[in-house]
């Protein structure tokens, strides 16, 4: 398999550490959705990252899809949703809250920087709505007494948090306080401690 795109997007890099636990070798091309565009174009023509490009050479263009493609492949033992409801669905609401989180703060940060003019509507909208998801995932993770958010193994869920937290607080560093979500910020310091998040990992580098 192939993954494009940059391991300081949240959305590739999730994909980047499910294929590591799942035993998929894979190749990486850290293409940018800028510079490398029409590198990009070919395997999806709306040119964003990430792309998965199957063993069959079928191409994925969602990261969700990517996951569920992936988990499903998985033997049971190698699962990262929980098997039994109702920690399934509350798992997949706390990787939708974690993902929408990721993509508002790609939103405000490119009204920053593509935008001579900001929109202070647009901008109050999109601070609102993460600092809102934040809330929400702190109360939850603040209640759970296991060492991961669903039990003593890691998933899709505390993966998903992790890696929108990281993006978010490289790339709006002067956005949110994370100690004022201690919950969310010992949940992330544990998984970035990982081999696994330490080998899939990049610094933010801000589009040319």
């Amino acid at each position: 398999m192939i993954l494009i795109g940059q391991y300081d997007s949240s959305f590739v890099r999730r994909v980047g550490i499910a294929l590591r636990l799942y035993g998929h070798a894979f190749n990486h091309r850290p293409w940018s959705v800028f510079s490398d565009k029409d590198k990009i174009r070919p395997y999806n023509p709306l040119m964003r990252v990430p792309v998965l490009v199957l063993d069959d050479e079928d191409v994925l263009v969602d990261c969700n899809l990517m996951l569920d493609h992936l988990d499903r492949q998985a033997p049971g033992e190698k699962s990262l949703w929980p098997a039994e409801e109702p920690d399934r669905h509350r798992a997949l609401k706390v990787s939708g809250l974690a993902t929408g989180l990721a993509d508002k703060a790609v939103s405000l940060f490119y009204e920053y920087r593509l935008h001579e003019h900001v929109s202070q509507i647009w901008i109050e909208r999109c601070k609102s709505q993460i600092a809102g998801a934040l809330s929400v995932l702190e109360e939850d993770r603040a209640e759970r007494q296991t060492t991961y958010w669903f039990g003593e193994d890691f998933g899709h869920a505390d993966i998903a948090v992790a890696c929108a937290i990281r993006h978010v607080t490289e790339s709006l560093p002067d956005l949110v306080a994370m100690q004022d979500y201690p919950a969310l910020f010992a949940h992330c310091e544990r998984l970035e401690a990982m081999p696994v998040f330490k080998e899939i990992s990049q610094p933010f580098i801000p589009p040319a």
